[in-house]
């Protein structure tokens, strides 16, 4: 089973979202059919860690470890910081990759640290019963588009630039979620499980 953790925003993030992607140019590109692979926005999502393959008799093991991760997250959050949920949006943007590899994104903006917190004691709790997950440095981003080539270089650059002022409206982050990607199916990802912050 290949398995990631994330944080879903609200309709109303994406809805604004939505909107201002319609006026980047890879939304005037998509409108007149080129494929610059729009993320699905209805699956949008914050990914906290990504496990990857986990043999599907160790689901109980990240469970486990992802209940304790929250846990450990609310616990911190009643002493240190004010109580309920991070509060987020999404905000600015950025590019990863270059040529075929390019994808632009939108940064995540607000307690960001908390979401940092998490995501580190996800990725401490999997490793503590064994299950490795990928350990490139957290990096809270939402994924719009993989224009790979497909637009040039500048237009994808242009748009890294007009999401610079981008300010979407804050939310609530009131869970974490075990996904399940299956590349070839429909829908493509399915929730597995899910934890209280």
């Amino acid at each position: 089973m290949r398995l990631f953790t994330a944080i879903h925003p609200p309709a109303d993030a994406i809805e604004h979202l939505t909107a201002r992607m319609a006026g980047l140019r890879i939304g005037a590109a998509s409108a007149t059919g080129t494929n610059v692979r729009l993320a699905d926005l209805a699956w949008a999502h914050l990914t906290l860690a990504f496990l990857g393959d986990v043999d599907p008799g160790r689901v109980a093991e990240v469970r486990h470890a992802l209940r304790l991760a929250t846990d450990d997250e609310r616990g911190n959050a009643a002493e240190g910081t004010p109580g309920g949920p991070p509060v987020l949006r999404l905000g600015g943007g950025g590019r990863f990759g270059r040529g075929r590899s390019t994808v632009l994104w939108v940064d995540v903006r607000g307690d960001v640290p908390r979401l940092t917190t998490l995501a580190g004691a996800i990725r401490a709790g999997l490793a503590a019963v064994g299950v490795p997950c990928d350990d490139k440095p957290f990096r809270p981003h939402l994924t719009i588009a993989r224009p790979g080539d497909r637009i040039p270089p500048a237009d994808v650059e242009a748009d890294r630039t007009a999401l610079d002022d981008y300010l979407g409206p804050p939310w609530p982050a009131h869970e974490l979620v075990l996904m399940q990607s299956r590349p070839d199916a429909r829908p493509r990802y399915h929730r597995l499980a899910a934890w209280p912050l």
